[in-house]
């Protein structure tokens, strides 16, 4: 079982690599969750409505006029697209909105722990693993999208950061592997220092310094810890932009490995 995130300028995949090596997957009998995000297009569809939009701690502040736009980006255009590539590529593929499959709750906290009021940006404490398991079962390659319900069973939705969104569902199936790629080659120690990349690195150490990242690197790394914390064996954090560096990782190679 692999639960990969897909997201960033990875999503440029014009060429179909990623939905090649996705075929390449189920066809040697392994089962595949996808959790995509979108932050780059949602960036420019509130450009383009003139809605201006901040970031704090490496999360996007969301009011109910970036939640729309975001849901609207997520469910309705970056999704059927992803669907579009995998089954050209002869994948059986079957989207599902995040709010159908996970629960959230308001998120209070930063990574490093300081108190904060993000609007509707949720932590996901939910996962209906169950119905992901049966919708593999049939063969199918589950692709989720991030927003995701409300646990106190109100109407509410919450946009949560598609890292920690597949930490959660990657955890709740014991995945043998959290995939996340990214447009960066992995975690930096000290970003935005190049020389600084961790190719290995132990969820306790990682943990000890996990206050000491910034930017979109933080909801990483705690995604990250996340992942392992709830069950999921091994986490690489890769360039996904890279056909190559896709392959490698599916190897065994790349990126940045952390160890349970």
């Amino acid at each position: 079982m692999i639960v990969i995130k897909y997201g960033g300028h990875a999503m440029d995949d014009s060429q179909g690599h990623f939905a090649t090596s996705v075929k390449e997957l189920i066809s040697a009998g392994e089962k595949c969750v996808i959790v995509h995000g979108g932050g780059p297009q949602i960036d420019a569809a509130l450009k383009s409505a003139n809605i201006s939009s901040e970031f704090v701690g490496g999360f996007r502040v969301t009011t109910k006029e970036i939640l729309a736009v975001a849901t609207q980006v997520l469910n309705k255009e970056i999704q059927p697209k992803i669907i579009e590539q995998l089954e050209r590529a002869g994948v059986n593929a079957v989207g599902v909105a995040g709010s159908e499959v996970l629960q959230a709750s308001k998120q209070k906290k930063l990574v490093d722990g300081s108190a904060v009021d993000l609007g509707y940006v949720g932590d996901v404490v939910g996962v209906d693993s169950a119905a992901i398991e049966k919708l593999l079962a049939l063969g199918t390659v589950v692709v989720i999208s991030p927003i995701s319900g409300a646990a106190d069973g109100s109407a509410d939705t919450f946009n949560v950061n598609a890292d920690l969104v597949t930490a959660a569902v990657a955890g709740a199936l014991e995945a043998d592997l959290a995939l996340f790629l990214t447009d960066v080659p992995g975690i930096y120690r000290n970003w935005p220092d190049t020389d600084s990349l961790i190719t290995e690195i132990s969820a306790i150490e990682l943990d000890s310094i996990k206050a000491t990242f910034v930017a979109g690197m933080a909801p990483k790394v705690a995604a990250c810890l996340a992942a392992v914390s709830a069950g999921a064996k091994q986490v690489r954090v890769i360039d996904g932009r890279s056909a190559q560096v896709f392959h490698d990782a599916l190897l065994g190679h790349g990126g940045t490995l952390v160890r349970a």
